[in-house]
């Protein structure tokens, strides 16, 4: 659903990326017009476990401090967003899963083998921040379950936070 990774460094690479980060935008614009409530949660879920994980890793890997400073936010975020999604997931019957997407799993793999650590951290923050703004507010605008339309409203209150985090990172 996410992502550009623009770090391992050749050409090739970075435009398949780029290719990559289109079609996954695209899909998810489209998937966020109508998730049903189970696809909301499995996707919110996995953006918020995958923020943990590479929250986790920058705090050990990043060399700057800022990155480190703004990793803690994420992972807080994180957070924050999963204890929502379990706490209403329950009461449509969606609790989330502990995993991954496949695409949350290639950005985590590809973060932790990252030679610019910090660089491609904060490019894979700046597309999923801005992809799930995104999709919370498309699913608390029109999501089909009203105990959920307030927990997107939550996400996307804290993706744009995290987007003007970020702005002072970068």
């Amino acid at each position: 659903m996410l992502g550009a990774m623009t770090m391992l460094g050749s050409a090739p690479a970075m435009a398949a990326d780029s290719q990559a980060q289109a079609a996954t935008v695209a899909a998810s614009a489209t998937m966020a017009a109508t998730p049903s409530p189970r696809a909301y949660v499995d996707v919110a879920a996995s953006a918020a476990l995958y923020s943990v994980e590479a929250a986790r890793l920058a705090k050990t890997r990043a060399r700057s401090a800022a990155v480190r400073n703004f990793a803690k936010s994420q992972e807080a975020s994180g957070f924050g967003i999963g204890g929502q999604l379990s706490w209403a997931g329950r009461r449509v019957d969606a609790l989330p899963g502990n995993r991954l997407t496949r695409t949350h799993q290639v950005m985590l793999d590809r973060l932790r083998r990252a030679r610019d650590f910090d660089a491609t951290y904060l490019a894979q923050q700046r597309d999923l921040i801005e992809t799930m703004r995104t999709f919370h507010a498309s699913y608390a605008r029109s999501g089909g379950s009203a105990t959920l339309r307030p927990v997107a409203q939550f996400g996307a209150r804290r993706m744009a936070a995290q987007a003007a985090a970020l702005r002072l990172v970068d």
